[in-house]
């Protein structure tokens, strides 16, 4: 491992230089680095790539879900949670079963539960590649919202298939009482350990005496304890990490310093940065050496049966995607939805295109076993592998290269707000600010005409201004400006709680600015 450290130096640099000319280029970066990594794969005397499947699984997965679960809003989670639960669950069982019964039909050698392995393994869509997608083009906030609720959610379904499948291929019999006892208990117990270890967290950051550095470690081994313990008592540790990632990063404000916040911040975002470069360009290094594995069956007709599976699952996706909205349609009638309006043809579509495979199906591919309790060979493992790695490969660059395409054709004007993300912004941090002043002339009222200070405290929220002068303000005006901010940071909660409407990360970015002042009280 260590004759090998120059070599993943070199890929750690190959990896950054490509990320920026993605940005340069305005495409998403893991298409690039998995055609790299397939490109340097046949350089001669690069080192052969063993990907260990717990490597993904329990370094990259839990990191990559708990960043995600910190980023995305509850608010918008909740509200639009029938259409999430939908794709999450619904949409991924189709798309797996769908992948089964074609697999058994067309793949000679394959056994309907082998269809299910492979269709657990290729049916949940990797949310990075989305958003790195949907970065540099402009989309409703619902769509996006949807997205990233359904990436929190779908790797978790498509393991539970994935999982029960591997049983009935290895024990040759399926149990539908004990399934759905397992499934259950997989559910519940995910979701509750990961809310009890997540508030035992909440309380260590809250109460032990911490500093930025501690919260910073702690959070970084949050992910890795939930996980752990999950898959320990055989729950989902996809579920719990998810779990304890949104219990925390709802409560951030009440046990998390401003100082802790914004560094940590810096820290998650370079961690995971880091992490899923590695991940994709692992993809295109791995596939020679998945290729050289197959036997029994010709390359030309593995590569048939990878194109054919990929098909399978982008048409099964768009299918379910309209399917969903219908349903959608049909239920408002009866229950209260989270958007009435009907939204054409426009927004299934792109829900439906966004199906890019990447870092779950890897690890999930990978994990097979390579002989069955009872010593035999598991069937079929290397075309499985092989299927995987086309359809991770192909659904990266038709999907991902194509989808700013369409979302640029597609008019979504009679989806947006009526207000653009930079004035909802503007009109919050006015409303702010007039808060922020009524606040000072009222419950700080007799030391307004003495202090100047305070008078250009006023002034400079009158103002909308973004900083405050670099000179000292003296302690007294410092205890005064950090009740200011505190109370500025729960008018927002409340704000984000009783307005429905608002996007809560404009709520966050606003959050995120009086972090930032409080930083500066600190140098003032």
């Amino acid at each position: 491992m260590l004759k090998d450290f120059p070599f993943y130096l070199g890929i750690l640099i190959v990896i950054l230089l490509l990320i920026m000319l993605a940005n340069k280029i305005k495409v998403a970066y893991p298409i690039l680095l998995v055609l790299a990594g397939l490109i340097i794969s046949f350089i001669p005397g690069i080192p052969v790539i063993n990907i260990e499947p717990d490597l993904i699984f329990f370094i990259f997965l839990p990191p990559l879900l708990y960043e995600a679960a910190w980023k995305v809003s509850w608010k918008e989670l909740w509200r639009w949670r029938r259409i999430i639960t939908s794709f999450a669950f619904v949409v991924v069982f189709l798309s797996a079963l769908s992948v089964a019964l074609v697999a058994n039909y067309f793949i000679p050698g394959f056994s309907l539960a082998l269809g299910f392995v492979l269709g657990g393994i290729v049916s949940p869509p990797d949310a990075v590649s989305a958003g790195a997608i949907l970065k540099f083009v402009k989309v409703p906030k619902a769509i996006s919202s949807i997205l990233e609720g359904e990436s929190l959610l779908n790797d978790a379904s498509s393991l539970i298939i994935f999982r029960f499948a591997m049983i009935a291929v290895a024990t040759e019999q399926f149990l539908f009482y004990k399934a759905a006892t397992s499934f259950g208990w997989m559910i519940i117990g995910g979701v509750s350990i990961g809310l009890l270890i997540g508030w035992v967290f909440m309380k260590a950051h809250k109460y032990l005496p911490t500093d930025n550095n501690a919260d910073i470690v702690l959070s970084l081994l949050t992910p890795y304890i939930i996980y752990l313990s999950a898959e320990q008592v055989h729950c989902s540790g996809v579920l719990a990490v998810v779990s304890g990632g949104l219990l925390l990063s709802n409560n951030r404000h009440r046990f998390l310093t401003s100082k802790s916040r914004l560094q940590g911040i810096n820290v998650w975002e370079s961690f995971c940065f880091i992490l899923n470069g590695f991940v994709f360009m692992l993809i295109g290094l791995d596939l020679p050496q998945i290729t050289r594995g197959l036997e029994g069956v010709s390359l030309l007709s593995a590569i048939g049966y990878g194109i054919m599976i990929t098909l399978v699952l982008i048409i099964s996706r768009i299918l379910s995607s309209y399917g969903a909205v219908v349903i959608t349609m049909i239920a408002r009638n009866f229950i209260t939805v989270a958007d009435s309006k009907n939204p054409g043809l426009k927004a299934p579509f792109i829900l439906g295109w966004t199906g890019m495979r990447g870092v779950v199906s890897l690890a999930a591919a990978l994990s097979i076993p390579v002989y069955l309790n009872n010593g035999n060979g598991f069937p079929q493992r290397n075309l499985i592998l092989f299927i995987t790695f086309i359809v991770i490969l192909l659904t990266l660059l038709i999907q991902g290269l194509t989808l700013p395409y369409f979302i640029r054709k597609i008019n979504f004007t009679t989806l947006d707000d009526s207000l653009s993300r930079d004035e909802v912004y503007k009109n919050i941090r006015q409303e702010l600010a007039e808060y922020a002043v009524n606040y000072l002339k009222i419950n700080y009222s007799d030391q307004v005409e003495n202090n100047a200070a305070l008078q250009h405290l006023i002034l400079k929220w009158e103002q909308y201004s973004n900083g405050i002068e670099d000179e000292s303000i003296g302690n007294e005006l410092k205890v005064i400006y950090l009740d200011l901010l505190n109370q500025q940071r729960q008018w927002l909660l409340e704000k984000n709680r009783s307005d429905l409407n608002i996007d809560e990360s404009i709520i966050r970015r606003q959050m995120h600015s009086l972090d930032i002042e409080e930083e500066k009280l600190r140098f003032l």
